[in-house]
């Protein structure tokens, strides 16, 4: 455990791992981040296991296993990565009873070849919740427009949902309303909605990725001074929706029913640019009550010169929203650029579960026994 990493924890900001491998599981390295580094938390991606499944430690006996039963590819793939989220989340169950439900969770997407099919989406969302059988699992749905009414639906079921690819302001708020419409769909099926919890995965630092190489297209000494304040003025105000979300009446009603609040979760927080601050999306959105999922590079980063100054969010919505609106001067359209990542993300993430399907294939012929 550093300082950093605890002061970071003691402003209420839940510490999420985003990453997970067998051999993170079996050697006791994730045991070890959470007795040591503050981490109460797991979050997974196609990309993570893609990467994860193709360096081959420690999937050697499942694939045999598999391919000696002849499944196919998909079934192999959901075994694999259902096993590695079950196995992290009984590592995490003290942490989940500890917190009430609240941390402790370990969270698995949904095929992200569905993401633009709503009835797809909610049926592979039971599907998971069932395969993994785990209290302390987040399903995560991508906040496409077909992914809003299959959060809803989810969330009826009494499953709990991490909501992912969310990089507009418009689109959190809808994230948002989704969840709100779950629980009062849960509420009046006679569900105990104290049960339900979900976060909404707020994309940070592709956001500066995408908005900074335009301002380096534009080149100006102006446009240039602008880099690196985009995705936190954009984190920020995110940060601004969910408060007024979680203090109107259609919540206050809720939360007499013991609902729990959907946190904000600064997810893509490694920093890309090298000219930036490698802690720079932790530091600077430090605030109560969210989550931030880190690769392990962040974490050991915040650990060794994490600089956590307390809330670094509040009292920043209107340099947050100038920031933004100067970005717009120079002809980026806010628009434009979050449709685009929204698109790309999705893309991503289907390019990365193809590959871990191609690979996955190569393997089980490789290792299937002999016909007879």
């Amino acid at each position: 455990m550093t300082d950093a990493l605890k002061r970071l924890s003691d402003e209420g900001v839940a510490i999420w791992l985003d990453d997970l491998s067998r051999k993170r599981i079996t050697s006791g390295n994730l045991a070890e981040l959470i007795d040591r580094s503050q981490v109460v938390g797991v979050t997974t991606n196609p990309s993570i296991f893609q990467k994860a499944i193709s360096s081959g430690d420690g999937y050697e006996q499942q694939l045999g296993d598999l391919a000696a039963r002849r499944v196919t590819v998909e079934e192999a793939v959901r075994m694999i990565t259902t096993a590695d989220v079950r196995d992290a989340a009984d590592i995490l169950r003290a942490v989940f009873d500890a917190t009430g439900g609240q941390d402790g969770r370990v969270s698995i997407e949904v095929d992200p070849r569905l993401a633009h099919n709503t009835d797809a989406t909610a049926a592979e969302a039971k599907q998971l919740a069932w395969l993994v059988d785990r209290p302390n699992t987040l399903i995560k749905i991508p906040a496409t427009r077909a992914g809003l009414p299959a959060i809803t639906e989810t969330i009826a079921l009494g499953i709990s949902v991490n909501v992912t690819l969310i990089f507009s302001l418009e689109r959190y708020r809808a994230v948002m309303d989704a969840y709100l419409a779950g629980l009062e769909k849960a509420k009046g099926a006679g569900l105990d909605i104290s049960t339900i919890h979900s976060v909404a995965s707020f994309f940070v630092s592709r956001v500066d990725t995408e908005i900074d190489k335009r301002l380096d297209g534009i080149g100006t000494d102006e446009a240039k001074a602008l880099k690196g304040k985009a995705a936190l003025a954009n984190a920020r105000l995110a940060y601004q929706a969910y408060e007024e979300t979680f203090a109107g009446e259609r919540w206050a009603a809720l939360e007499k029913s013991k609902a729990n609040k959907q946190r904000p979760l600064w997810a893509s927080t490694g920093v890309k640019d090298p000219s930036l601050k490698d802690t720079l999306y932790v530091d600077e959105l430090v605030a109560p009550g969210t989550v931030n999922t880190m690769p392990e590079a962040t974490l050991e980063a915040t650990a060794d010169h994490g600089d956590i100054h307390g809330n670094a969010v509040a009292g920043t919505y209107e340099q947050a929203r100038a920031d933004l609106d100067a970005v717009e001067k120079f002809g980026i359209s806010y628009e434009e650029v979050v449709e685009l990542l929204e698109k790309e993300g999705v893309e991503k993430f289907e390019a990365s579960w193809n590959e871990l399907l191609a690979s996955t294939e190569a393997e089980l012929g490789r290792l299937a026994p002999p016909e007879v």
